[in-house]
């Protein structure tokens, strides 16, 4: 959990907006302020021996000075009040057929490109807004507005992932229009935005070639947080020792309903299937805001009747 290691201290910026600072400290007390700070770190010193694991106790993580009960506490609390926000983002979504995917991977994998090629062929179908996050700089979201789609900033500082309060905020900002596909580009980072539910329809993990074939296995629960993984970079594996078979039954090893697709953004190879995929959800979703629709104007044409019989 990051934001008990210490990792999420730090401001996040929102373009045009105001900064948020949040820390947590040894005593589970959350503090939320506008102006930054700096903790030190001591580290225990181990003997060289075998491996070491701090991730086995029921909160999964270790904080020295800190109970595994606290801990869990502490998770449970942070991940409640990051779930409202979530479901309230996902209501909005729903209530207006908008189609949202939280795309998550390790730096370097090639998400801003693979976006990027993605919304070159799927905008001028759909209309297309995304949430890019990175700790620092608005490069991303400049190469997204190059595309000719909105597209908006947040800055998370120290933290390593963005949260469901924040893409709130920017779907606020950035009002997308009705049955329309919505993108969160999450911070470069495989472990804390797998705990970290945003509103979306779906996870899309995203493996590059150029990682191992064991990524899944080292960073299981993303992999089972997912529904989709996409191994990009496919262009390169006549280049590599790569075994593309190999890394997608690891990633099956972990969630076995995962759904897979190989694609390059450089080449365009794959990338067909990607984009019927989504498609498919862009028109599941407007089928559910229909029928929303129609039994509202049901109920309205229902309640009319009744009036009119008074």
């Amino acid at each position: 959990m990051c934001t008990v290691c210490g990792c999420g201290a730090g401001e996040v910026k929102i373009e045009g907006g105001a900064h948020e600072h949040t820390h947590v400290v040894a005593d589970g007390t959350v503090y939320t302020h506008s102006h930054g700070h700096e903790r030190d770190h001591h580290h225990h010193e181990h003997a060289v021996g075998g491996d070491l694991d701090y991730g086995t106790g029921p909160a999964r993580a270790h904080v020295p000075g800190m109970s595994q009960a606290r801990m869990v506490q502490i998770e449970q609390d942070i991940l409640s009040k990051n779930n409202t926000y979530a479901n309230a983002n996902r209501a909005w979504f729903d209530e207006r057929g908008i189609f949202a995917l939280n795309l998550v991977s390790s730096p370097g994998s090639g998400k801003t490109t693979l976006l990027c090629k993605t919304i070159e062929l799927l905008k001028d179908k759909v209309a297309i807004n995304v949430v890019e996050g990175d700790q620092q700089t608005a490069n991303d979201a400049e190469r997204i507005r190059a595309t000719g789609v909105p597209a908006i900033q947040i800055n998370t500082g120290k933290g390593c992932h963005l949260d469901g309060h924040m893409v709130g905020h920017a779907m606020q900002r950035l009002q997308p229009k009705d049955e329309s596909l919505f993108l969160i580009e999450n911070v470069g980072n495989l472990v804390c935005p797998a705990a970290f539910d945003l509103g979306e329809h779906h996870k899309v993990a995203i493996l590059s070639v150029t990682e191992g074939e064991d990524k899944p296995l080292k960073y299981p629960d993303m992999f089972a947080a997912a529904d989709v993984m996409l191994l990009n970079k496919c262009d390169l594996l006549p280049y590599l020792e790569f075994d593309a078979d190999l890394a997608e039954a690891n990633a099956r090893r972990v969630n076995p309903d995962l759904t897979i697709f190989r694609v390059s953004a450089s080449s365009g190879d794959g990338m067909r299937a990607w984009l019927d995929w989504i498609e498919a959800g862009l028109e599941a979703q407007r089928g559910k805001h229909g029928e929303s629709v129609d039994a509202l104007k049901a109920r309205i044409a229902e309640l009319e009747r009744q009036l009119a019989a008074k």
